[in-house]
């Protein structure tokens, strides 16, 4: 993918404010991603935008480099409106915006969205704020308090525009977007484009141009995907040798349900793991803890579902594992684009069950990409990736502390001339390495026993021709089965012969 990155714009050449540039490349960025470069000169033009690209791949800076070109810092009306369907990718969202504009002085960005004391935000507009990135459902408290006036408004943008009608966000959007002038610029950026999405863009779009990032696209080569294919009993036991073996510094893992995140971060604690979890039914400060932690570092492993994580934009995530596949392909690229950022090497594991390999297959055959499969780490070697791990704490002790204290307690037990300290030193290492482990066999699935054997029979004949089913060219073998019929029927016209014999 560098190659792609060399193919690609600088920032320095596509006309954008010096300030902008600057602030850009003090944030360590010097080339545009794919979207970026398709709608940055697109909405600089005052047209409208449709834009089809997944998390992770720079959207926010695709459309608020133009907002903040077209913002006038002498006028301190609302001029732009940012829609974000979660509270965390609306202060995301605006942190960025923030960045962007570090030396454009005069320039104000408000996050506005619920769980946060509403008088607070007011007290914020009146100072004067030209750009609010909020939840439709806290824009509209805003508008029925009269907190924010529209009348200057002239760029809308609604970012993850699908998963704010999967929120249920649409009567919000279409009674904002009718407050608004109808001489604006709108632009509109989602990760798919489902039927109510497209209404909306033929309804409150003019002439828009529509520009799209494939999955194929999306910056893959960074991170390295595998798989493990496992016994659902087996699930949580090979997750945590993983993460002792590859023991990433900050790592996500991805649940399908709340329950199940639930459930898991309350039997990874118990195991001994700094973990913490994370869904939509934590109230605001539960999640300002959880991310807080996650993100100074207190906690390594956060885990948490696809809705949740939305809004997690963590720098140095060193690994993602799939613990449930995605119902939505879709949100595959979502979850692996977390890590592998910003020139940076990434993993991706994913745990598969017996019939979810078709399920993976179609995420290969989509996003054009390739998972290999991997063995479960055996004993051996996680027990030694673990000793490593205590020997290096111990000698940090040894370099960092004083141990004359504790020395005198090991060499008075080892005068007393039962053990030596060489024994001791293994006992302590036994200690903290835990209980034996057993070795986890695979779980392999074989295509051929769901198979179906020749068109049009029935799911219940297909046993009687596995027999000439040939695993080198995955067909059934037709003469070996032809040959078998008319052995068959010789032998039941041999047994009713010597039947009719016998009677007669």
């Amino acid at each position: 993918m560098e190659s792609k990155e060399r193919e690609t714009k600088k920032y320095k050449d596509s006309g954008i404010d010096a300030r902008i540039i600057r602030a850009v490349e003090e944030m360590g960025f010097e080339h545009m991603t794919p979207i970026q470069e398709q709608a940055i000169p697109v909405f600089m033009s005052g047209q409208d935008v449709i834009g089809q690209a997944q998390t992770g791949t720079g959207k926010t800076a695709a459309f608020g480099i133009p907002i903040l070109e077209k913002i006038n810092p002498e006028n301190k009306s609302l001029q732009a409106i940012i829609l974000c369907p979660t509270r965390e990718l609306a202060m995301q969202a605006a942190d960025e915006l923030r960045k962007f504009s570090k030396y454009m002085h005069g320039i104000k960005v408000l996050p506005v969205y619920g769980g946060q004391d509403i008088m607070k935000q007011i007290k914020n507009l009146k100072c004067g704020v030209q750009i609010i990135v909020g939840t439709p459902g806290r824009v509209m408290d805003h508008m029925r308090r009269h907190t924010i006036k529209m009348d200057q408004v002239h760029t809308v943008v609604l970012d993850e525009a699908d998963e704010m009608l999967n929120m249920g966000f649409r009567e919000d959007i279409e009674t904002i977007l009718k407050e608004v002038p109808k001489e604006r610029q709108t632009g509109l950026f989602s990760a798919t484009m489902p039927k109510p999405i497209l209404d909306i863009t033929k309804e409150y779009q003019k002439d828009a141009a529509f520009l799209k990032v494939t999955p194929k696209e999306v910056t893959m080569s960074s991170i390295k995907q595998a798989y493990y294919h496992v016994q659902r009993k087996d699930k949580e036991e090979v997750l945590c040798r993983l993460l002792d073996y590859y023991n990433p510094g900050r790592a996500l893992i991805f649940c399908n349900t709340k329950r199940m995140v639930d459930e898991l971060t309350e039997h990874l604690k118990k195991r001994g793991y700094a973990v913490e979890g994370l869904h939509g039914d934590l109230s605001q400060n539960q999640r300002d803890t959880v991310m807080n932690l996650f993100k100074s570092g207190h906690v390594a492993v956060l885990i948490a579902t696809d809705v949740a994580a939305r809004g997690i934009d963590v720098d140095n995530v060193e690994a993602v594992f799939n613990f449930d596949i995605p119902e939505d392909i879709e949100y595959y690229v979502h979850r692996i684009g977390r890590t592998g950022r910003a020139g940076k090497k990434g993993r991706s594991f994913t745990l598969v069950v017996g019939r979810e390999i078709f399920k993976l297959r179609e995420i290969e055959r989509i996003c054009h990409t390739k998972i290999k499969e991997r063995n479960i780490p055996s004993v051996a070697d996680i027990m030694a990736r673990k000793a490593d791990k205590i020997l290096k704490e111990a000698e940090a002790v040894i370099q960092e502390d004083h141990l004359e204290k504790a020395l005198e307690f090991v060499e008075e037990r080892c005068m007393q001339g039962e053990y030596d300290a060489l024994m001791y030193a293994a006992a302590f290492m036994k200690m903290k390495l835990g209980d034996d482990m057993e070795e986890i066999k695979a779980e392999k699935f074989h295509f051929e026993r769901t198979r179906r054997i020749g068109k049009g029979k029935p799911a219940g004949k297909a046993e009687s021709g596995k027999k000439y089913f040939n695993r080198e060219t995955g067909h059934v073998d037709k003469e070996k089965k032809r040959s078998g019929r008319e052995n068959s029927r010789t032998s039941r016209l041999q047994i009713k012969t010597k039947k009719q014999e016998k009677r007669k």
